[in-house]
């Protein structure tokens, strides 16, 4: 059983402050700008030996002209709906406000246990000043300075005691959180605007994420676990990345940061590109570094029914992008419209393929069987008077495919030749969407 905390409040209250505090990390990002959180944003952490999760909402506001503003208000509604014990976060320094006080008025109607919390107290001098949030009718409330975390324990005491007490049991242990982090995580990268989010929700099935056609729309990574169709893996929703040059805000750039930080720590990535844009140096750049991370990758064409299309029109594109990202060209390329659901089930369980393909391992006698013969049929070129033996391969125990051949004079074999044997190995084993690397060693 997972207990739920909501964590909501007006703007720049310091919800995120305590989010990361409360999850052990630094997830979410945090600045002085207001209104920097727009979707749910989930975290994991425990209390003296208990397990919770806990929701990041945006920051609720009424008529401010924010074009976000409807969305933010959904988004923590929802996280309300869920929740099993909400925070109601106010700020000591700024005091009780009108729209503290709508929000109050909204959360005694949720028949959910409400634990009011007053951040932002710096100092013990501080106390007397905030007797004032007590008009908002919800009990006693709790004293706290997420930065540093003073009163965080005793907050976490009181709402840890609400959650039920439960008989542990291995079987119980067993569907505890940290079982996800076993999971395939499947990152879904790209420019600003692809349609990330909009994928997201569509496999989902409800809103998980704010979409408008605003870039940028999106600014933390955000996990959901994702259970459908005999399908089992942990789905990141990241932000656009724009070129360096064009990231002005400090914003943007700890979104661009986290987005990274997001293939880094994944699995397999989905790589979205708009059809309408076409396949452009920035989604070269973002392929780039999903293969230098050796992680598996699944090219996925979006917006496609906005395409006017002839005779040949997708292979045509689909030759384009493999000439740029040549000499790896063995990867999976799928043109869909998430808008009307075209071929998107498909992208994930392609990626799922793509996963199976990564963690591939072949014996060595298999791979020696298979692959000695090819050597011994086409050897390297002669360098310098030297003729390279080639006597016995390995797979090598890594995270992905890697292969170490033993051989004579290693340093006489050329990269076009790796890229021969390369090109055989996929052949013969199917490692699709997967970077390979081959390493040439000393007998």
């Amino acid at each position: 059983m997972t207990n739920i905390i909501a964590i909501v409040g007006r703007p720049n209250v310091g919800k995120s402050t305590l989010f990361n505090r409360l999850c052990g990390g630094r997830d979410a990002i945090v600045d002085p700008t207001s209104g920097v959180t727009r979707d749910r944003h989930y975290g994991h952490g425990d209390w003296n030996g208990k397990m919770y999760s806990v929701i990041d909402t945006g920051g609720y506001v009424d008529q401010s002209g924010d074009v976000f503003e409807a969305e933010i208000k959904k988004q923590v509604r929802l996280a309300i709906d869920e929740s099993d014990v909400i925070l109601f976060m106010v700020d000591a320094k700024e005091g009780l406000t009108a729209m503290d006080e709508d929000l109050a008025k909204i959360l005694r109607r949720a028949k959910k246990r409400v634990i009011l919390v007053v951040n932002k107290v710096d100092s013990y001098k501080m106390i007397n000043d905030v007797h004032e949030f007590h008009r908002l009718g919800l009990g006693e409330f709790f004293a706290i300075a997420s930065t540093s975390g003073s009163g965080t324990g005793d907050l976490m005491d009181e709402v840890v005691g609400v959650f039920p007490e439960v008989e542990a049991s291995p079987e119980s242990e067993n569907d505890m959180v940290p079982q996800l982090d076993d999971l395939p995580k499947i990152a879904i990268v790209g420019r600003p605007n692809a349609g990330k989010s909009s994928l997201v929700n569509m496999l989902l099935g409800i809103d998980r994420n704010i979409v408008t056609p605003i870039p940028g729309t999106t600014r933390d990574s955000i996990h959901t676990h994702y259970q459908y169709f005999g399908l089992d893996f942990n789905l990141i929703d990241t932000a656009g990345i724009r070129k360096k040059a064009k990231v002005t805000e400090n914003i943007e750039f700890y979104s661009v940061m986290r987005a990274i930080r997001s293939i880094e720590s994944s699995d397999v990535c989905i790589l979205m590109v708009d059809a309408e844009r076409g396949f452009e140096s920035q989604d070269l750049n973002i392929f780039s570094l999903i293969e230098k991370n050796h992680k598996g990758v699944v090219i996925l064409v979006n917006k496609w029914d906005l395409v006017e299309k002839v005779t040949n029109t997708h292979k045509q594109f689909e030759q384009d992008i493999l000439d740029q990202i040549k000499p790896f060209t063995d990867v999976p390329i799928i043109f869909t419209s998430v808008v009307t659901k075209q071929r998107i089930f498909k992208a994930v369980e392609t990626a799922i393929q793509v996963y199976k393909n990564k963690s591939k391992k072949i014996s060595t006698s298999a791979l020696n069987e298979f692959i000695l013969p090819i050597i011994e049929a086409m050897p390297p070129p002669v360098v310098k008077g030297k003729y390279v033996r080639i006597k016995f391969a390995m797979q090598l125990p890594t995270a992905f495919p890697s292969f170490a051949f033993f051989c004579n004079h290693p340093q006489y074999l050329n990269e076009s030749y790796k890229r021969f044997i390369e090109n055989k190995l996929r052949e013969k084993f199917d490692f699709n969407g997967v970077p390979m690397e081959i390493y040439f060693r000393q007998k």
